[in-house]
């Protein structure tokens, strides 16, 4: 099997020291604790275990939902980004602002008003019980892409700490022990315990990550006024590591002005409102409001996090590439790879007990992945699929097959997590690209189904199943490398970014989805005249 592109990291058996397990086990320590804490209250109800009773405060929930749109991709791709580029990244930003603006308009006030357990009931009222359960399954698939990406890059730092490479058997192993402790605490406190742990982790990430970006800026001997100058000068690959807006027009280009207006702006209506991962996180608050109010504000605290994370790949860039600058303070050697340099700094450069702290950091990240979407992924099954086959249990019943779904569905993500190692290692992109462009196989027809369902008193039952087809089949067919290979000779080669991508599928699922006359009469309120 391939290996992961990370084993050449330099890792002494002495790196890790005995300061640093005991920040880890610390660190894991105040997680058991915090689960015992949130365990205490007993879950009676699919409600309470899937909405947490629908009270919890709006700010921990926009910390929540803050720390799933994070993951351990940010954690290492988002100084990978700047490292190896620029920070044109950060202009996806805009596309996100502008999503959430629509979201916490339209998207959960539709949710609060039908009074949905997961946002495709809201889909039941509008096509019918076969739309709902399509999309909801829809959503499932797409999520064990999505998560199955984020475990897999979680698991490389992880089989470094622990056995000091990244052997396809020892990331197995950690990609299962991931999974064990995300299992063990979903099931047993639901999402109010994945929304307060949520709270705990980001806070052990984005504090790790302050701490490294102070130590890096320690350890370059210039000032302040002189670093900009360096980043500002022409590099590789583009004008300057400072520039955050790019005009290109190449379709190939992922980050730019076009795709972030465009593109990344149904990118994250697709995961703010259609997403059940991150929008059950807004069916937890009192309201309508307040839901509102978390969403925009995970989005307001999410942007100078990401903007940490891209500084520090900016900071690592002068670290390891500008032995002019760096001068005897300087490192030994660069790492081999870009995806490599935060956790080779991480491990080789930082002083006893830091690694530990940002290892830790790094494993918060990963298991808010994993806790986030095994909640999601079981309320989903239980309450749009199972409800459905099996009507009329008890809610004991019902609790006890979402706390089952539960392991189930951490069996499926450590199963594709593990094919994620064959399958990034096929590909060229950062880590960054590869764990978002992996979602965007399911969102075109999710996204079509519900502008569909919102805005518009079109479609029915076949033609939104129809949209989440084509959507799908549609993404498939224009992966770069199916494209290329399926395409006639006589068209040129197209390698269009996954944001161009997502926009010409939704396009094609959404004039396929409001094609249908609708059958089923609209809810008052519930789409536009």
């Amino acid at each position: 099997m391939p290996s992961s592109g990370a084993e050449q990291i330099a890792m002494d058996s002495s790196a890790f020291t005995t300061l640093d397990w005991a920040v880890l086990c610390a660190y894991g320590a105040l997680l058991i604790i915090t689960g015992w804490i949130v365990s205490l209250r007993k879950r009676t109800s699919t409600g309470d275990y899937f909405l947490g009773g629908r009270n919890l405060p709006a700010w921990a929930v926009a910390v929540s939902v803050l720390a799933t749109s994070l993951s351990a991709a940010t954690f290492i791709g988002g100084p990978e980004q700047s490292y190896k580029g620029n920070l044109t990244y950060l202009s996806a930003n805009i596309g996100a602002i502008i999503a959430v603006v629509v979201v916490a308009a339209f998207f959960i006030p539709a949710f609060y008003r039908s009074n949905v357990s997961t946002v495709y009931e809201l889909l039941e009222a509008r096509f019918g019980p076969t739309a709902r359960t399509c999309s909801s399954l829809m959503y499932m698939a797409g999520r064990v892409l999505a998560s199955g990406s984020r475990i897999y890059i979680a698991a490389i730092p992880a089989s470094l700490i622990l056995f000091n490479d990244t052997d396809p058997a020892h990331l197995w192993l950690a990609i299962v022990l991931f999974m064990v402790a995300g299992v063990g605490y979903t099931f047993v406190g639901g999402v109010a315990s994945v929304i307060w742990t949520d709270v705990i982790q980001t806070i052990v990430f984005v504090g790790a990550a302050l701490i490294a970006g102070a130590i890096l800026l320690n350890r370059i001997p210039i000032g302040m006024g002189e670093l900009l100058g360096v980043l500002r000068e022409p590099a590789r690959d583009t004008a300057s590591k400072l520039t955050i807006i790019d005009l290109s027009t190449n379709p190939s280009t992922t980050y730019t002005l076009w795709t972030a207006i465009l593109g990344f702006v149904l990118f994250n209506v697709a995961a703010y409102g259609t997403d059940h991962d991150l929008a059950q996180r807004t069916l937890t608050c009192k309201s309508a409001l307040k839901g509102s109010r978390s969403v925009i504000g995970a989005i307001l605290i999410g942007l100078p996090v990401t903007l940490l994370f891209m500084l520090i790949g900016l900071l690592l860039f002068v670290f390891y590439k500008r032995p002019d600058v760096m001068g005897a303070a300087g490192p030994h050697a660069a790492p081999d790879a870009s995806r490599e340099v935060f956790l080779s700094f991480i491990i080789n450069e930082l002083p006893a007990g830091l690694p530990g702290l940002m290892m830790a950091g790094l494993f918060a990240a990963g298991l808010s992945t994993v806790n986030s979407s095994l909640n999601a992924m079981a309320s989903a099954f239980t309450n749009d699929v199972y409800k459905r086959l099996v009507p009329g249990e008890d809610e004991k019943h019902y609790l006890l097959v979402g706390r089952l779904a539960v392991t189930g569905w951490g069996v499926v993500l450590a199963m594709f997590a593990g094919l994620c190692m064959l399958w990034h290692a096929e590909s060229e992109q950062t880590l960054i690209d590869f764990a978002l462009g992996v979602m965007t196989y399911a969102y075109p027809g999710l996204l079509a189904v519900f502008l569909t369902a919102i805005f518009t008193r079109r479609g029915n039952s076949p033609s939104a199943v129809a949209a989440l087809i084509i959507g799908t089949a549609a993404a498939v067919l224009l992966t770069p490398g199916w494209f290329n290979d399926l395409k006639p000779q006589y068209l040129i080669d197209l390698k269009p970014a996954f944001p161009w991508r997502l926009l010409g599928c939704t396009a094609l699922a959404m004039m396929v989805c409001v094609a249908g006359r609708p059958k089923v009469q609209v809810a008052s309120g519930d789409a536009a005249s």
